[in-house]
């Protein structure tokens, strides 16, 4: 699985490319060092959203990148709405995810697990190799924020996507 786009992980968030170091829409995943001296500030009209890959997610989701790791940290992160319906694929992340709902309800399961509803105000930690999907209800939107770090400049590794029957179950 890969990591969220040029606007995101994905969250998701969101999602780095294990292979390539890339987001879901082929940005690098990983920012160049920075002056350890110097404050960084990411103007919000400039985080600009993407549509989340249809590789990796099912229904509408938009993607917005809020930070990139930079160099020595491993740490990205990124905001992920997903409109009533949409999902992401089955993943995992090589040293877990934290997700903080910021708006709406969803829903989140682990392999084997029931669905379980997240929302607004919640902040779930997803372990380490864990297999899961997040997303939105069938009839409600939810955003959250996104944070993982990368392994090799990789935040995730992207399985198959959630059938209609999973999502329903």
């Amino acid at each position: 699985m890969k990591t969220m786009a040029a606007a995101m992980m994905t969250l998701f968030m969101f999602m780095a490319n294990g292979a390539t170091g890339q987001t879901a829409t082929g940005a690098p995943q990983t920012a160049p060092a920075q002056n350890p001296q110097t404050i960084s500030i990411a103007r919000s009209e400039s985080l600009q959203a993407n549509k989340g890959s249809a590789q990796y997610f099912t229904g509408t989701v938009q993607i917005q990148q809020l930070f990139v790791a930079h160099d020595p940290s491993r740490t990205s992160g990124g905001r992920v709405t997903f409109e009533p319906g949409a999902r992401s694929a089955w993943h995992t992340h090589p040293f877990g995810q934290i997700l903080i709902v910021t708006d709406g309800t969803g829903w989140i399961q682990q392999w084997g697990g029931p669905i379980q509803e997240i929302r607004k105000a919640d902040v779930i930690w997803i372990p380490p190799g864990v297999k899961h999907w997040h997303g939105a209800t069938p009839t409600t939107s939810m955003t959250h924020i996104a944070i993982q770090e990368q392994l090799n400049s990789n935040a995730v590794d992207w399985l198959e996507k959630v059938t209609d029957e999973q999502y329903h179950k």
